[in-house]
C-alpha cells in the first residue's frame, strides 16, 4: 500500500497543474511538486509549512483586501464543500512584475477513507489568454497612434489598482498634454497635428515595459502612463526623461518650434478607502496646475495642497 501511495504521488508530481488538497475545513493536506515549485519561485506565504496553512483563510484574506478573485475562489470552494455544486471553475490573473500569467482553478470533491476532501488544481492558461488578447487587440488600440485607447485604459487602471492594493504596492499615473495643440492644428493643419501625436506615442512604450505598466491615448492631445509598483521619485525620473526625449523630436521642421508637453503626476498606495478615480483626479489636477503655471513642465500631485483639488475643473 505504501508503494502504491508513493507511485500515485510520483504521478501527481509529473503534472504541470498546481494541485492542492484540502479538507472540509480548508486545511491543506497535500500539495504536488508543481505547487511547491511555483510557491518557492513566487514567495507564496502558503508554500512555507503548507501543512499548517488553511486555504480558505488565504482566500478570505485576499477577499478582505478587495481581491475579487480571492472572493470568488472562497465562495466557489465553499459551494463545493456545502454540496451546492459538484465542481467549481474560475479563470483568474496572477501577474508578476516581469510577466503576465493566467490560471484556471478547478475545485471538486474527493471521498477517501470515510473523509471528504476538495481537490483544487490551477492550470496555467497564459498561452490561450495571450492568444485571446491578440484577437481583442484591435478593439483596444487607438487607430491613429497605435497604442492603447481610452476604453482599455479604463479597464486596465482598475485591474492594476486592485493588484497593487492586494500586494500593498504604489501606483503612479502621469497625464500628458501636448501644449498649444489647438493652435498648432489651426495653423499647420490636422495632418501635422496627427504627425505630432504619432511621434509622441512612439516614445511612450519605452516607459511601459512591465505587465503593470500601460501607455494610452486618453483623448484628443492627451496621453497617460500607468506605472504599477512605482514610487513617486522613480516615476518623476521616468517622466523627466520623457520630457527631454519629446523636446528632441525633429518636429520643428514641421511646426517651426519644438514640441512641448505639460504633465501631471500622482502616486498612491491603493487601499479599501480609495479607488482609482482618486488617482486620476490627482494627476488631472496636477496637469491643470502645470498648464496654469505656463505649460512645458511637470507638476507632482504630492506638491499640491489638498485644497487646490477644488480649483481643478
Amino acid at each position: 500500500m505504501l508503494e502504491s501511495k508513493e507511485f500515485l504521488r510520483l504521478i501527481l508530481d509529473t503534472l504541470p497543474e498546481h494541485i492542492v488538497v484540502i479538507n472540509a475545513e480548508g486545511d491543506i493536506k497535500f500539495v504536488n511538486r508543481s505547487w511547491q515549485t511555483f510557491g518557492e519561485q513566487n514567495n507564496c506565504a502558503c508554500n512555507e509549512q503548507w501543512q499548517q496553512q488553511n486555504y480558505l483563510a488565504i482566500c478570505r484574506s485576499a477577499a478582505c483586501q478587495n481581491d475579487e478573485f480571492g472572493a470568488k475562489a472562497f465562495n466557489g470552494i465553499k459551494q463545493v464543500i456545502n454540496h451546492q455544486c459538484e465542481e467549481f471553475y474560475l479563470e483568474y490573473p496572477c501577474h508578476s512584475d516581469m510577466e503576465k500569467r493566467w490560471f484556471l482553478m478547478r475545485a471538486a470533491s474527493l471521498f477517501y477513507d470515510n473523509q471528504r476532501f476538495i481537490v483544487i488544481s490551477h492550470l496555467n492558461i497564459t498561452e490561450r489568454k495571450l492568444a485571446e488578447q491578440q484577437v481583442q487587440q484591435l478593439a483596444r488600440i487607438d487607430g491613429l497612434t497605435q497604442i492603447a485607447n481610452r476604453r482599455f485604459f479604463d479597464s486596465f487602471i482598475l485591474q492594476e489598482w486592485s493588484r497593487c492594493s492586494r500586494l500593498n504596492l504604489p501606483v503612479s499615473l502621469a497625464m500628458i498634454d501636448l501644449d498649444n495643440f489647438k493652435t498648432l492644428n489651426d495653423k499647420f493643419g490636422h495632418l501635422v497635428g496627427d504627425s505630432c501625436l504619432k511621434e509622441v506615442a512612439k516614445l511612450l512604450p519605452e516607459f511601459t515595459r512591465r505587465p503593470g505598466d500601460l501607455c494610452a491615448r486618453y483623448g484628443g492631445e492627451e496621453f497617460v502612463l500607468v506605472l504599477g509598483n512605482t514610487q513617486s521619485k522613480q516615476a518623476q525620473s521616468l517622466v523627466t526623461r520623457l520630457i527631454d526625449m519629446i523636446s528632441k523630436l525633429q518636429l520643428a521642421e514641421l511646426t517651426g518650434h519644438p514640441l512641448t508637453v505639460s504633465i501631471g503626476l500622482a502616486t498612491i498606495y491603493p487601499s479599501s478607502d480609495s479607488d482609482a478615480m482618486l488617482l486620476i483626479e490627482m494627476a488631472d489636477c496636477a496637469l491643470y496646475q502645470a498648464k496654469e503655471a505656463g505649460r512645458n513642465q511637470l507638476v507632482v500631485a504630492d506638491n499640491i495642497e489638498p485644497l487646490n483639488l477644488e480649483k481643478c475643473p
